[in-house]
């Protein structure tokens, strides 16, 4: 390992940890860490921006897949709708790309209402996206399953992205039943995007799945640990008698799992931002805050059913704590780290972080 890669790695590891705050208190986030690490193998943040800048060139389609809807007033949730308008809003900033949300109908007027609160000018034709700049689309996918494949065809054939980016979107268990949290059957209320992103894996597409539980898409990359610990999630545990459990059938190239979807985002762009050496591609603790109180008006809820703005519990002075660490944790790397040099190759000298001696490197 060189100078770049320690402060690269523990750049990741700080987005990680960050992400993976337990406020709560009773630790599904750590489960869910321990085991999607151990099969990345390294800081999830990093590994899939790393991915990102590989693979995303100028006025490349991004599929974004976003919009869980919940139980009982069967409204939409904000965790995974705030951060993937700022993810769209980064993508753009990073690589000049062309995101495009693809969500429930029931999303899409909260989309079109907040998308200027990140800047971007949204638009329901693709081709509209594909040719004006400060762009960002908004798709509806059905929640018809009779549908599902025709629509994903139709997008596709309509045009194929460099990459699809889940954020809390459900996926179906192996019997094709959608869950929400607690074991209850939400199948008629949830887009069946993940139909969508099982054919975009099968193109080879780049596909990075982000989640906080294991009932959205991609978790299955993670079954066996996710079933073992996880409640509600082995076969038979979930209270709707399908028999099947909560967890997503679907799998993802690289997984990122958090307290909350969107801190899993927001560090995969600060990693974004780290990488390309430009901290405005992260939002700033201001745009957090207005776009969760705009989101809320336009009839997002928290997890809690509440109308107040918040994400699964967490208010704004929380989420805005977050994107705060996570700004300055970055910035320091960006701007202040060469300043340090002498410390980089003291510390790799002494062998703490050579490959094989750690449980970071397993």
């Amino acid at each position: 390992m060189d100078r770049g890669g320690l402060e690269k790695r523990n750049v990741g590891e700080n987005l990680d940890a960050l992400m993976n705050l337990d406020p709560r208190g009773y630790g599904v986030c750590r489960i869910l860490y321990a085991g999607s690490r151990e099969q990345m193998g390294e800081p999830l943040t990093m590994r899939a921006a790393e991915k990102l800048c590989e693979t995303v060139k100028e006025n490349d389609l991004v599929y974004i897949l976003t919009g869980f809807v919940l139980l009982p007033h069967k409204k939409p949730e904000m965790d995974g709708m705030v951060s993937s308008l700022l993810l769209a809003r980064a993508l753009v900033m990073a690589f000049g790309a062309k995101p495009v949300i693809i969500c429930p109908e029931d999303c899409v007027k909260s989309v079109k209402k907040c998308a200027g609160v990140v800047g971007l000018h949204v638009y329901q034709d693709i081709e509209d996206v594909k040719k004006l700049p400060l762009s960002m689309g908004v798709t509806a996918f059905t929640k018809n399953p009779a549908r599902a494949e025709i629509e994903a065809k139709w997008l596709i054939k309509e045009a194929l992205p460099g990459a699809v980016i889940s954020v809390e979107a459900p996926g179906s268990n192996e019997m094709g039943v959608y869950h929400n949290a607690t074991g209850n059957d939400v199948t008629e209320l949830e887009a069946k995007t993940d139909v969508l992103w099982e054919m975009l894996r099968e193109k080879g597409i780049l596909n990075i799945a982000i989640g906080d539980l294991g009932n959205e898409i991609g978790m299955g990359t993670i079954a066996d640990h996710i079933k073992k610990y996880i409640p509600f999630a082995g076969s038979g545990e979930c209270v709707c008698g399908c028999g099947g459990g909560i967890l997503a059938a679907s799998r993802a190239d690289h997984v990122i799992t958090a307290t909350c979807s969107d801190w899993g985002c927001y560090g995969l762009i600060a990693a974004l931002a780290y990488l390309k050496r430009d901290m405005e591609i992260l939002h700033r603790e201001e745009m957090e805050a207005e776009l969760m109180r705009v989101a809320s008006r336009t009839g997002l809820i928290d997890m809690t059913g509440s109308l107040i703005p918040g994400i699964d519990g967490f208010n704004t002075r929380l989420n805005t704590g977050i994107v705060s660490l996570m700004r300055q944790c970055t910035a320091y790397a960006v701007r202040y780290s060469h300043n340090s040099d002498h410390w980089f190759g003291s510390v790799l000298e002494k062998g703490f972080f050579e490959e094989g001696d750690r449980p970071w490197f397993k």
